[in-house]
Formats: structure tokens, C-alpha cells, sequence
């Protein structure tokens, strides 16, 4: 087991930012850690990097505890926190040379590994750049440049595509897809296309209280309120279709076209075909609107705390 959170809580004066959660990840897994914001991501982030004290519970890795033996742990993570603090007046190279003497990497260790990592993160036009001359997109590759210089075995990321533009987003997801091989993997973020093309599990966080922990496949298949959009030839009366089995609502979307809304647990594609068979309409369009991770995201996030 790489990553054991064991009911961690974390107390600010009166406010429970982390509220007693467990979850545990194997070597090989890349889970994203989803909530909103004031969740408790970053606070559990900072607590198993042994940024942060926890007020109770504990954090082991590689069965090490985070904060009795602190500075072992960290020569095992890897961390890229959210705000991407880096020395802009360094050039990269030298700043990886840095960050891996930090790590009490020896320089003729570093003299292999620092080339290594600036081709791996796509950094050797930039290399001998000054970090402040970088885009926002190469300053976030040379964030996880330095939380991969000493080869570590988890890799805990805080939202590492935070204001980059739709193409460095897919540069910096395949860089985590590529470096992620052989590596724990936990990492923050709110754009749920990341967590499809990327994870394998899905831990959501919600007012400190962990509110799910699944596989993406195992989220998707959630049952709820199911739309279905349905287009005839014609108009049809809108009181007919509200009376099908399963119905909670008709909304028209233009002539001919609606949107009927489903009961929990009800398909409501036979009915419609039933009704358009017995109705003898002609039905030019049946499509029902797929579970997403946004929607299954907004109804565990919007709940109120019990």
C-alpha cells in the first residue's frame, strides 16, 4: 500500500476543514480528489505531504508516518502544489540542479537525471530559459519536473491545470498519463474530462467528509432523474405525454420536440415508443441524456451535511 489516509481530521479555531476521512491507495492508481472549493483537498494534500500538522487521525506512506518520520516521507513524494511556487529569476536547468541537491541527489546523479526530466517534460527549448520568461504552461512543467527529480513513488498533485488554455491542458494531462506509470498517483481538479481520460478511482470531498469513493465506471452507472429528449413529426399534446408511467415533467424545446424528465429508476424510452405506436405518430428522434460526471459531481456536492 503506497497512501493510507487513517481518520484524518484537520481543525481550524471552530471550523472542521477535514472531518475524520479514510481512504487508502495502492501503487499503480491514479486517483483524482474531487470537491468544491473550502472541500478539504488541499488541507488533506498539505497534511500527507507533512506540509501541515493533522489536529488527529494520521497519514502513512510506504507504511512510514508523515509525521513522526517527516523527512523520510518526503524523499518519497512528489508534490505540485496548487499555487506553483517557483525561483523566477533561475534558469530551469539550474533550478532542477537545486531542487535535487535539496533532495541530497549527488551531482553526478544529477549531471543524468536533470536532462532526463527536462526531455521527459517536454522542457529542452526552455532549459536554459529563466523560469520568468516561461508561459504558464512550461512554468507548470517544471513544477512537476522538480516533484519528479528525485524519482518518487507518489505523486500528489493540486490541481496541476489551473488557468492553463484547452492545448496546454492536453499537454500537461498526457505528461501526468505518461509520468504516472509505476507511481501512486493523487491529484486535485475541477475539470471532470481530466478525471475521465486520466483516472481509475474518484474519492469526493464535501464540507471535510468524504461523500464517495469509487471507480469512474462504477460513478457513471448511478441511477437518478434521467431526461430523455423525444421529437415527433408533429405537435403533440404536452398533457398526454405528462400522463406516460414515469414522467415528472414536459418542457417543449421548439415545435414537435420536448424534453420529458424521469421519475428515479424509470427508462422512459419504451413508453415513448408505446405512446408514439398507439398515438400513431411518427417518431423522428428518441435520445436519452447520459449520466455525467458533472451532474453525479453537483447532486454528492450540493447535499447538505447531515
Amino acid at each position: 500500500m503506497s497512501l493510507y489516509v487513517s481518520h484524518l481530521t484537520k481543525v481550524y479555531g471552530q471550523q472542521k476543514a477535514v472531518d475524520d476521512i479514510s481512504f487508502s491507495i495502492e501503487k499503480g492508481e491514479i486517483v483524482g480528489f474531487l470537491g468544491p472549493n473550502g472541500a478539504g483537498k488541499s488541507t488533506t494534500m498539505k497534511i500527507a505531504t507533512g506540509y501541515l500538522p493533522p489536529t488527529s487521525g494520521s497519514v502513512h506512506v510506504n507504511d512510514h508516518d508523515v509525521t513522526l518520520q517527516s523527512l523520510r516521507v518526503r524523499k518519497m513524494i512528489g508534490y505540485l502544489p496548487e499555487h506553483n511556487p517557483l525561483y523566477l529569476d533561475m534558469y530551469v536547468h539550474e533550478y532542477l540542479h537545486f531542487i535535487g541537491r535539496i533532495f541530497e541527489i549527488t551531482s553526478s546523479t544529477l549531471k543524468v537525471r536533470v536532462p532526463e526530466i527536462i526531455s521527459l517534460c517536454g522542457l529542452r527549448l526552455e532549459q536554459n530559459k529563466k523560469i520568468e520568461a516561461l508561459s504558464k504552461g512550461f512554468r507548470q512543467r517544471v513544477g512537476l519536473a522538480q516533484a519528479l527529480i528525485h524519482n518518487p513513488e507518489v505523486l500528489i498533485l493540486d490541481e496541476p491545470t489551473t488557468g492553463l488554455d484547452p492545448n496546454q491542458i492536453l499537454e500537461i494531462r498526457k505528461l501526468i498519463k505518461d509520468i504516472s506509470q509505476n507511481k501512486t498517483v493523487l491529484f486535485s481538479t475541477h475539470i471532470m474530462q481530466e478525471v475521465q481520460a486520466l483516472c481509475d478511482r474518484v474519492i469526493v470531498i464535501n464540507r471535510g467528509e468524504i461523500v464517495a469513493d469509487d471507480t469512474v465506471n462504477n460513478l457513471l452507472k448511478q441511477t437518478g432523474n434521467v431526461d430523455v429528449e423525444v421529437e415527433f413529426e408533429g405537435e403533440v399534446n404536452e398533457d398526454d405525454l405528462r400522463m406516460l408511467p414515469g414522467v415528472e415533467g414536459v418542457i417543449q424545446l421548439r415545435k414537435g420536440c420536448y424534453r420529458l424528465s424521469a421519475k428515479e429508476g424509470f427508462d422512459l424510452r419504451p413508453e415513448v415508443f408505446r405512446f408514439a405506436a398507439d398515438k400513431k405518430l411518427s417518431l423522428i428522434g428518441l435520445k436519452q441524456q447520459e449520466n455525467t460526471l458533472e451532474e453525479i459531481f453537483r447532486s454528492l456536492t450540493s447535499k447538505e451535511a447531515v
